[in-house]
């Protein structure tokens, strides 16, 4: 005789044949947005510690570019005295606000991608695709292979979230004739 628990145990079986688990790849995911936010956080803290400590920042980079003897006419030393020079520019408050904001919103994304919450889903779909025009960009305007795997990754995670949301969606839809069947067997 089959009771209502064995029947609703089967039910579920069914459901979870019918999907995949995605928990590996959305924590996966979770990790790497965390460690987006805790890197930010470190950079904005090092800049504010830059700056309480009065270090000009110009002329460590030249003591930098000296120690390392990279040529001062190279695009890199120019690239790295004109970050210096804005970075000293930079009002404090301003790039630390933006740095939690940021890292405030890495660290609920990840919350909700490790807990699986759809809305966590959607904010990675979202927010991972508003940079891609922002990485095509730097892509097109300076080629190098940081921009390529920056470019890849950012691609992989988006599709990949896209993905787990179709499959999500696709699922609920089998759901209702899965448990029919069942219902009928």
């Amino acid at each position: 005789m089959t009771t209502t628990s064995d029947m609703s145990r089967t039910h579920q079986d069914a459901r979870q044949c019918d999907r995949h688990d995605h928990r590996k790849g959305l924590r996966t995911v979770s990790i790497l947005e965390a460690s987006k936010g805790v890197l930010v956080m470190l950079v904005a803290f090092g800049f504010a510690e830059i700056i309480h400590l009065h270090i000009d920042l110009e002329d460590s980079a030249q003591n930098l570019l000296n120690f390392l003897q990279i040529d001062p006419d190279r695009r890199i030393s120019h690239a790295l005295m004109h970050a210096a020079g804005r970075m000293m520019d930079a009002n404090l408050i301003t790039v630390l606000g933006i740095a939690l904001m940021y890292s405030s919103l890495r660290f609920i994304e990840s919350y909700g991608l490790w807990r699986q919450r759809v809305w966590a889903e959607w904010l990675a779909i979202v927010s991972g695709a508003i940079y891609l025009p922002l990485e095509l960009y730097n892509l097109i305007r300076r080629p190098s292979a940081f921009h390529w795997v920056i470019l890849l990754i950012n691609i992989a995670i988006v599709v990949y979230i896209a993905w787990v949301r179709w499959d999500e969606i696709k699922s609920r839809q089998r759901r209702p004739v899965s448990s029919a069947r069942l219902a009928r067997d």
